[in-house]
């Protein structure tokens, strides 16, 4: 008896949906709880710690954005680097991308936890990842409309933090240039933590298969999506530097709630609260839908396990992959206190985005097209090694052992191969 044919996922995403996943992705949880981190870092060169960021951020989306046009299938950098370096890169940009963004659903999870009901956050966490799943389970088309709402609150409270900051008398625009230097090697630090704020449009990439007109469509979201948020990310340091100051800001653990207060209206500050719960809500439903959709394509291929390649025959979603993700993400978000997820993070993406920009590399001849893979490798590189040491350590001993999985699978198959002969 034959098994039913793969019905394979639908292609349901139109130009502004795909928008609002990229939106939804960025615009969450990591402007509420980078900029304090990066402030600590770079001191008063926090701006151009942002500047640095984006620049990587622009040359990664461009990348991804050819890439996507020209790979239209799920797992993003996981299919552009077998297809254009080999099958080990591909499954390094995988693994790097599971095991980095598994580690940051567990880090929004607990965000919404801690702004909901501090007492109780891992509670809540769970549930949250529960919700998710279930939402995400119910098809991408439903995800990105509930993607779609929560966007629109989070830039709703963000402009109220803009509005409240720079009309206060408390503004002071001399402000954002005093507090501790950085210096260089802190500029770039802050610069790869305020990356994870900026790495949510991989999620567009991800979902090539459930988009429509790919080829079109994904390039112009990606560069949508990412000009959008670095006009509202710029906004907003600008406005909570004015009020707090580069020192204030670095030593505050809810810098939007605490700038709104310094500016004089601390009736707002729950609101912003609420807001950075909703925000934490949307990244984790987006990271939720790009990692289930890598671990499909690397399902695919027996890099992990065929059972999570299945696609469910009415929802057209890969039902198996979301459950076994959001399994593990609420086992993390009950158990571990994940205070340095920002930074595992963004080692992991980093190392994803790098692949991205190799592969770009081999697309066609001429300076101008490989200027910016060339920019954005180098970039990529440098930020992923300028992040806190036990960052770095961390994330190298994870991809170690990732690469040290891959080798063994290796060996074993020509060892069975030869077996069969």
């Amino acid at each position: 008896m034959t098994n039913p044919p793969d019905p394979g996922l639908r292609r349901t995403l139109g130009a502004s949906d795909a928008v609002v996943v990229g939106l939804g992705s960025m615009l969450g949880a990591g402007i509420f709880a980078a900029l304090a981190p990066a402030a600590r870092a770079a001191g008063s060169g926090l701006l151009l710690g942002l500047a640095a960021a984006a620049v990587v951020a622009y040359c990664n989306a461009d990348s991804s954005a050819r890439l996507a046009a020209l790979y239209p299938a799920s797992g993003g950098t996981y299919v552009y680097g077998r297809e254009r370096l080999g099958d080990f890169w591909g499954y390094l940009a995988g693994w790097a991308f599971v095991v980095g963004k598994t580690a940051s659903c567990a880090a929004m999870a607990l965000t919404v936890g801690a702004y909901v009901w501090p007492g109780q956050a891992h509670a809540v966490a769970v549930g949250a990842v529960v919700l998710v799943t279930a939402v995400d389970y119910g098809g991408v088309q439903k995800s990105a409309w509930v993607t779609r709402v929560i966007v629109g609150v989070v830039l709703a409270v963000l402009a109220s933090v803009v509005v409240v900051c720079l009309t206060s008398g408390e503004a002071g625009f001399g402000r954002p240039d005093t507090g501790v230097e950085g210096g260089a090697g802190g500029v770039l630090q802050a610069a790869g933590l305020l990356f994870f704020a900026f790495a949510g449009y991989a999620r567009i990439a991800t979902l090539a298969e459930e988009v429509r007109d790919p080829a079109r469509t994904i390039p112009r979201a990606v560069r949508v999506a990412l000009g959008v948020t670095l006009a509202v990310y710029a906004v907003v340091a600008v406005a909570v530097l004015s009020v707090l100051g580069a020192r204030e800001l670095g030593e505050s653990s809810a810098p939007l709630a605490d700038a709104v207060r310094a500016a004089g209206v601390p009736g707002l500050a729950p609101v912003v609260r609420a807001g950075a719960a909703v925000a934490a809500l949307g990244s984790l439903l987006a990271l939720l839908l790009g990692v289930s959709r890598t671990t499909l394509a690397m399902a695919r291929d027996r890099h992990l396990p065929g059972a999570l390649a299945a696609v469910h025959p009415r929802f057209r979603v890969p039902h198996r992959a979301e459950v076994a993700v959001g399994v593990v993400v609420a086992v993390l978000a009950a158990t571990v206190d994940v205070r340095g997820a920002i930074g595992f993070s963004s080692f992991g993406v980093l190392t994803y985005y790098a692949v991205a920009n190799a592969s770009a590399w081999t697309l066609g001849p001429g300076v101008v097209a490989r200027v910016v893979p060339v920019v954005g490798l180098a970039g990529c590189l440098i930020l992923a090694f300028s992040l806190p040491a036990v960052s770095v350590a961390v994330g190298a001993a994870v991809l170690g052992g990732g690469v040290a999985a891959y080798g063994v699978r290796k060996v074993w198959g020509r060892r069975k191969a030869r077996g069969g002969r």
